[in-house]
């Protein structure tokens, strides 16, 4: 009989999936990861984890499988917080989720499954997992869920194929309100229990209220940009090749405070990114104010007024070699080689379609349609229909 650890988290989704595959047959083994506990950085005054870990030994109870708690609390703060704190204060803004799926769960919690005697790791995501063989070689594939609204495949964009090969996914094939369903037949104390939003595995807790913790405020101005500004006027120059073209193409507007007017005061550039809306308390302009930049050097942060303002959209974006990442590495490019497919840059966003360009320093993707909201530190991840092929970090 295999021997499945699953990562029960204290929610709907893990709860399902430790059911799910005691029915097929599998040892289960319930193992909650507790995550932080820092006193020096305060999170909540409630203590969600304390709730979490409680709802995920009832469960494991009523399954009637074994159940431990792990405190990987240092890793998760060597790994992600500091991360996070440090990609701020340089003015990118990190992916936690996709991070603590790639440094916690699926690498430092699948080796201590592993070391249980495991064979595989369980999770409550919504995604799939599908197999072929390519010249005599067993390939695993990330597949988005089949539940369209809840598919979590782009928070898995970091997975190799070592990880995918020791991970089942026992929800991917289901909807969402199928997994409450089940979890209400078998009398789950999860069954109705509300998604947790906050960060990975920390729970109810707001990034500016934790990034406020360490990031000491600094009081800076608030530039507004209008969109008939100089800036936007330049036209497409002649190309001497195509790296000319596709820099251009993938380049930030550049500003400085002359280029817009000062409209309001703000407490730290580090605190926000890009396309946010939230937290400007500037009032008294016709459209709502979003940010375009920040300048964490200088302190500044540029906005403009709407949704529609030209320095939200750009057509292209970077990916340093070093942080590009592919779950198929037979399918990889070469430099000078291309590849038309679909991609997103945040979850949730429809796939759009793109095109990949492999250069020697690293990789341009450059969209049909010009993307809102292009920031640094966040995520890109390439599909081939269902198939999610391989990531990177926007630079």
């Amino acid at each position: 009989m295999k021997k499945v650890v699953v990562g029960l988290s204290g929610g709907v989704d893990s709860s399902v999936s430790a059911y799910l595959l005691k029915e097929q047959g599998y040892e289960v083994i319930g193992l909650f990861m507790k995550n932080w506990h820092d006193d020096s950085v305060t999170i909540s005054d409630e203590c969600p984890w304390l709730e979490d870990s409680n709802d995920a030994m009832i469960v494991a109870e009523k399954l009637g499988i074994p159940f431990q708690t792990v405190d990987l609390s240092e890793q998760y703060k060597e790994r992600i917080v500091d991360y996070m704190f440090n990609e701020y204060e340089r003015g990118r803004t990190p992916n936690p989720d996709v991070l603590c799926n790639r440094e916690i769960k699926f690498d430092v919690f699948m080796k201590i499954a592993i070391s249980l005697g495991a064979d595989y790791v369980a999770t409550g995501h919504y995604c799939r997992k599908g197999e072929i063989e390519k010249n005599g070689e067993k390939i695993y594939q990330l597949l988005s869920g089949k539940d369209n609204n809840k598919d979590q495949s782009y928070f898995l964009c970091q997975l190799t194929q070592e990880q995918l090969s020791k991970t089942l996914f026992p929800i991917g094939e289901l909807q969402k309100s199928e997994v409450r369903r089940i979890a209400a037949e078998q009398e789950l104390v999860t069954a109705d229990k509300k998604d947790s939003q906050g960060l990975c595995f920390i729970g109810k807790v707001r990034l500016p209220d934790f990034l406020q913790q360490k990031l000491k405020p600094k009081e800076g101005n608030i530039v507004e940009i209008k969109s008939d500004s100089e800036t936007y006027q330049t036209g497409i120059p002649e190309f001497e090749s195509k790296i000319e073209e596709l820099k251009f193409l993938s380049q930030k507007y550049q500003y400085q405070p002359q280029d817009g007017k000062v409209v309001g005061k703000h407490q730290g550039a580090h605190y926000f990114t890009k396309g946010q809306r939230k937290g400007l308390a500037v009032g008294g302009t016709p459209e709502p104010l979003f940010v375009i930049d920040t300048d964490v050097e200088d302190n500044v942060i540029y906005t403009g007024q709407g949704k529609k303002h030209p320095g939200i959209y750009r057509k292209g974006l970077f990916i340093n070699e070093d942080e590009v990442h592919w779950v198929r590495k037979d399918l990889s490019l070469e430099p000078d080689e291309s590849l038309e497919l679909k991609a997103r840059i945040r979850y949730r966003q429809p796939l759009q379609e793109a095109t990949l360009y492999q250069t020697e320093q690293g990789m341009y993707v450059v969209f049909k349609t010009p993307q809102a909201s292009i920031t640094e530190g966040q995520f890109v991840a390439w599909y081939d229909g269902e198939e999610l092929l391989g990531s990177g970090v926007i630079s």
